[in-house]
């Protein structure tokens, strides 16, 4: 039975990026590349997925440089399936209202070609360190989104908590009816969204002070 899902994976994987692979779509290049794994390939297949639509919609418009999409799949890439995938976790939570203020407080730089938020998957070099990142990570293990809260981004810690919330309720509900596919797939996302969570914490401690 693993045999076969294994299969089916590598199947569907590479039908995507051999016949839908397309430039304009930059999360296709990695689907397509010999120097991507198989398993970062599988997390990566839903965020150029969601480009298909993104791309296609104006209201989907990221206000952030690399957009959230591409930030996710170069995470994945380049971290791995499970720490790529908490930051991209972490990088959609803070795509919310109160960006552009946090931008500004921190100093932070605007693309020159379309004035979007930039906002690197690396960051080197952290700010004074004006709260504990162990910390805040450890408050966001208890209770997600508070790790934030301390670290000042209290919207964002909002954010974080209500998103947990949803997923874990949606979860919960799809348990409770023996929904079994659901349940795996919404438990999922709600274990991402935690692990996000305490790494969002922890970088917005160290990287993120005014």
């Amino acid at each position: 039975m693993k045999n076969h899902l294994k299969f089916i994976i590598i199947f569907f994987t590479f039908v995507f990026a051999i016949l839908l692979g397309q430039s304009k779509y930059p999360a296709d290049t990695l689907l397509t590349s010999k120097n991507v794994s198989l398993i970062k390939k599988v997390g990566i297949l839903p965020v150029a997925a969601f480009q298909r639509i993104s791309y296609n919609a104006d209201g989907l418009n990221c206000q952030f440089y690399p957009s959230c999409s591409n930030y996710g799949a170069q995470a994945i890439k380049d971290y791995g399936l499970l720490r790529g995938s908490f930051m991209a976790s972490d990088r959609i939570v803070r795509c919310n209202p109160a960006a552009l203020g946090h931008h500004l407080k921190h100093g932070g730089e605007f693309n020159p070609i379309d004035l979007r938020l930039i906002d690197p998957v690396y960051l080197s070099q952290p700010t004074e360190l004006k709260k504990s990142p162990l910390l805040a990570a450890s408050l966001s293990a208890l209770i997600p989104g508070t790790g934030r809260m301390y670290g000042g981004r209290w919207f964002d810690g909002f954010m974080g908590l209500s998103q947990f919330l949803l997923y874990a309720v949606a979860t919960n509900y799809a348990y409770q009816n023996d929904w079994k596919v659901l349940t795996a797939i919404s438990g999922g996302i709600t274990f991402i969204v935690y692990g996000g969570e305490i790494y969002g914490a922890y970088r917005t401690a160290k990287y993120y002070q005014p």
